[in-house]
C-alpha cells in the first residue's frame, strides 16, 4: 500500500467521552501570580468525587507551576483531612472567616507538603455558619470578602463545596468565576445536573453575572458497564463543549490517598489517576486563559 493510502486509513484516536482526543501542551511558566481564578467544585449529590477532585487538581496545577488556594467549605472536613491537617492543628477556619470580623485569611492559610499548594481548613463549626449568617447584609458575598486579600497573591483558588445548594454553595458560586461539576455515570446524577445548572444560572442572574459552567467532569467512571457508557453519552450530548476530554476513572488508588492524607500525584506519581489530573489541570488552565 503506498503512504497516501495508509495515511486515509489511520485512526483518529478517541477519548472516553466518545470525541476524538486533543493534545493540550504543557503550561508555560508564569512570570508573576494573579490574580486568581476562583474554580468552585460543586455539585448537590454527596460521593461524587468533588473532594478527590479539589485535591488532585489543586495539586496538579500547583505542579504546573502555579500558587493554589484550596477552601474546605464542608463542615465535615474532608478537604482539610485529606491533606493530612489534624484537627488539633487547626486554630482558625473558614467558618471564623465567615463570622469573625477579627480573623484573616492569613491566620488560616496552612501550607500542604505540595510546594505553593495551601489550604484553608474547615470543621463541624462551619455547619453553624448558615445559620448565623441567615439575617446579614450581603450574606452572599460573605465568602468573597474573606478571600478578597489573597486574590493576588494565589493564580487558582478552588472552592470545594459541600453536597447541598445552601448558603455555604450560594457564597461560593457567588465569588467563582467557574463552576467545576463532577459527577458519576449514573441515571441519578445525570438528573442532578440540571437542578445544580439551574441554580448556577440563577446565580449568574443575579448575584455573580461572570459565572460560568467551566466544565463537567465525569469522575469514577467504568468502561466495562454499558449502563456508564449510556449515560456518558448522554451527558455528552446534552452538554457538548463543557464536558471536559479528561475523564477519571475508577481506581483504588484514590481511597488509599485519603487515607495518607496526601494527593496522587505524591502517593503514586505515575499512576493512571495521576496522569488524568494532570490533563485535567492542562484543560483547567486552557479553559481558563481562553
Amino acid at each position: 500500500m503506498s503512504d497516501a493510502g495508509k495515511q486515509n486509513t489511520s485512526k483518529v484516536e478517541v477519548g472516553l467521552t466518545g470525541r476524538p482526543l486533543r493534545e493540550l501542551p504543557d503550561p508555560q511558566p508564569l512570570e508573576k501570580h494573579g490574580p486568581a481564578t476562583i474554580i468552585a467544585m460543586a455539585n448537590q449529590k454527596g460521593g461524587v468525587g468533588k473532594t478527590t477532585s479539589t485535591i488532585n487538581l489543586g495539586a496538579c496545577l500547583a505542579e504546573a507551576g502555579r500558587k493554589v488556594l484550596l477552601v474546605d467549605l464542608d463542615p465535615q472536613g474532608a478537604l482539610t483531612a485529606g491533606l493530612g491537617i489534624r484537627y488539633d492543628d487547626v486554630d482558625v477556619t473558614v467558618y471564623d472567616l465567615m463570622v469573625d470580623n477579627n480573623s484573616t485569611i492569613d491566620q488560616a492559610i496552612h501550607h500542604t507538603t505540595v510546594p505553593d499548594l495551601d489550604v484553608v481548613p474547615a470543621n463541624i463549626d462551619l455547619s453553624a455558619a448558615e445559620i448565623q449568617l441567615v439575617n446579614e447584609v450581603g450574606r452572599e458575598q460573605t465568602l468573597a470578602r474573606a478571600l478578597r486579600p489573597v486574590m493576588k497573591e494565589y493564580d487558582f483558588i478552588i472552592l470545594d463545596c459541600q453536597p447541598s445548594l445552601g448558603l455555604l454553595t450560594v457564597n461560593a458560586l457567588a465569588c467563582a468565576h467557574g463552576v467545576i461539576i463532577p459527577m458519576e455515570c449514573e441515571y441519578f446524577s445525570l438528573r442532578g445536573l440540571a437542578l445544580l445548572t439551574d441554580t448556577v444560572e440563577k446565580v449568574a442572574d443575579r448575584l455573580n453575572f461572570d459565572l460560568e459552567i467551566l466544565g463537567i467532569l465525569v469522575t469514577m467512571f467504568d468502561r466495562r458497564t454499558s449502563h456508564a457508557r449510556e449515560v456518558m453519552s448522554r451527558v455528552v450530548e446534552v452538554f457538548d463543549e463543557k464536558v471536559f476530554d479528561t475523564v477519571i476513572t475508577r481506581t483504588v488508588r484514590f481511597p488509599e490517598t485519603s487515607v495518607a492524607g496526601e494527593p496522587i500525584i505524591t502517593w503514586a506519581p505515575t499512576s493512571q489517576g495521576a496522569e488524568q489530573y494532570r490533563a485535567l489541570a492542562r484543560e483547567v488552565i486552557h479553559r481558563a486563559t481562553h
